[in-house]
């Protein structure tokens, strides 16, 4: 067995193809802790702006009101809330609780992810 690493084995790490209830969550959270990785990253950047003084801040702080900015934030977010509802679900079936109902547990976290997403899309973009 060829155990090394390649782009081919990279990339099926990621696709949903073929792939049941339980691999289609892991994905997900794969997908958004990379996305709220990056998105430290990003931040420590930003906060670096803040140290740089009122100027330097304040012309980022004109950056936000971009859409652009705006629906990045959105998607921060909803990384967040997708990741952290999914991570509630594998602790609880860690735990030995709602074991023999996951599928079910991944959609209501799901739709509830949903939901806080367009709550906040909502108060975000309509006021």
């Amino acid at each position: 067995m060829n155990n090394q690493p390649s782009a081919t084995k990279f990339w099926a790490w990621f696709n949903p193809l073929g792939r049941q209830t339980g691999g289609l969550a892991f994905i997900l959270n794969r997908i958004t802790a990379i996305g709220l990785t990056l998105y430290l990253f990003l931040h420590l950047l930003v906060l670096n702006q803040l140290a740089q003084g009122p100027g330097a801040y304040d012309g980022f702080l004109k950056l936000t009101e971009s859409p652009v900015v705006k629906l990045g934030e959105l998607a921060v977010v909803a990384a967040a809330i997708l990741h952290g509802l999914n991570g509630i679900r594998i602790i609880l079936t860690s735990f030995g609780i709602g074991v023999s109902v996951q599928k079910q547990l991944f959609y209501g976290f799901m739709a509830l992810s949903l939901v806080a997403i367009l709550f906040f899309a909502a108060r975000m973009y309509l006021g």
